[in-house]
C-alpha cells in the first residue's frame, strides 16, 4: 500500500471517529419538561406507587406478583432509574414496600419530590415527619365514598388539617363531579388528583348505564370517561395530576395503544398539569420507555 493511501485511510478514520464523537456529544438525552408546583419544579410525568404495594386494580394474582417482586432494593433501583430518565416526582402511598424502598433510595443520595396520599385513618403529621413530602392529598376512594353519601365535609376538614402542616394541599377523586363541586365551593386546596376513568360509579349509576351491575362493579372503564375527566381538568386553574390513563394496564396490549393514551392525555390537559403512571419494570424497561415516550410527545 502506498504512503498516500495510508495517509488517506488514516485521515478518513480520524474524521469518522470525530464525527462519531460529535454525534455522541450532540445526542439529546431523555428530558421531560418540568412545571412549577408551589415553590417546587416537578416533572410532567410522575411515577405512581400502587405497584410497589401490590395494588394492581386487576386481580389478586397480579397484586401478589407486584408485591413479591418489589422488594425495597428493587423499589430503590426503580426510583434511581426514574431519576436518570428525568422523572423527579413520586406519587407516594405510605406502605411498607414504598417506604422502605424510598428510604434506601434516599440513603444512596437519591432525590425525589413526593405527592403523598393520606386517608381518614392516617396521621398526617406522623407521615410528613417520616417521609417529608412536598404535598399531601386526601385519598380518592375516601373522597368518593363521602361524595356518594352527599356530604364532603369530612374531606374538607381533613384538607384543613393538611394545610396546617405547611405542605401543598390536594384532593384525590375518581369522579369529575367532585372537582366541579370543590371548585364551586371554593375550598382552600392547591391541586387535584383525578382519575381518567370514573371508576367508582355507584351500583345505581351502572344499572342505569348498562341495565345491570357488572362484576366486579368497582373496575369498570368506559371509553368515554377520559374526555369527560379532561374537560373538568381544563376548567380549573389549579394543578391537576391525571392518573390511570392506561385504564390500570388495560390499554397496554400494543405500543400504539400506549402512545395514543399518553398523547391524548397530554393534548387534553393544561400545560401545568401532570400524568401519573405506575411502572412495573419486571419484563422490560418501562421507566425508560415511558420517559422517552413522554419526551417525544411533549417536545413534538
Amino acid at each position: 500500500m502506498s504512503e498516500s493511501r495510508r495517509t488517506f485511510l488514516k485521515c478518513a478514520a480520524d474524521l469518522a471517529a470525530c464525527a462519531t464523537g460529535l454525534r455522541a456529544q450532540n445526542a439529546s438525552p431523555v428530558t421531560i419538561p418540568n412545571v412549577p408546583f408551589g415553590k417546587h419544579q416537578i416533572s410532567r410525568l410522575v411515577v405512581g406507587s400502587n405497584q410497589f404495594n401490590g395494588f394492581s386494580h386487576f386481580n389478586p394474582l397480579l397484586d401478589n406478583l407486584m408485591r413479591e417482586w418489589n422488594t425495597p432494593e428493587r423499589v430503590a433501583d426503580m426510583l434511581r432509574s426514574c431519576e436518570r430518565n428525568g422523572i423527579n416526582t413520586l406519587q407516594y402511598s405510605h406502605h411498607d414496600h414504598a417506604q422502605a424502598g424510598l428510604e434506601l433510595f434516599r440513603a444512596g443520595g437519591g432525590k425525589m419530590r413526593l405527592v403523598a396520599v393520606a386517608g381518614p385513618k392516617d396521621s398526617v403529621e406522623d407521615m410528613i415527619g417520616q417521609v417529608k413530602p412536598e404535598a399531601v392529598y386526601y385519598h380518592g376512594e375516601a373522597t368518593d365514598a363521602l361524595f356518594k353519601k352527599g356530604n364532603l365535609d369530612a374531606a374538607r376538614e381533613f384538607t384543613k388539617k393538611i394545610r396546617q402542616t405547611g405542605v401543598l394541599v390536594g384532593v384525590g377523586t375518581h369522579q369529575p363531579e367532585v372537582v366541579e363541586r370543590i371548585e364551586g365551593e371554593g375550598w382552600d386546596v392547591d391541586f387535584y388528583l383525578l382519575c381518567a376513568y370514573k371508576r367508582t360509579r355507584s351500583a345505581e349509576e351502572l344499572r342505569k348505564l348498562m341495565g345491570e351491575v357488572p362484576i366486579p362493579s368497582n373496575e369498570i372503564y368506559l371509553p368515554g370517561d377520559p374526555a369527560r375527566a379532561y374537560k373538568v381538568v381544563r376548567q380549573t386553574k389549579k394543578t391537576c395530576f391525571v392518573f390511570k390513563i392506561l385504564a390500570a394496564g388495560r390499554l397496554t396490549r400494543t405500543p400504539e395503544m400506549v402512545d395514543d393514551a399518553f398523547r391524548t392525555a397530554y393534548e387534553s390537559i393544561k400545560p401545568n398539569d401532570c400524568v401519573i403512571v405506575g411502572m412495573y419494570p419486571r419484563f422490560k424497561d418501562e421507566v425508560k420507555e415511558n420517559a422517552q415516550r413522554v419526551s417525544r410527545i411533549l417536545h413534538a
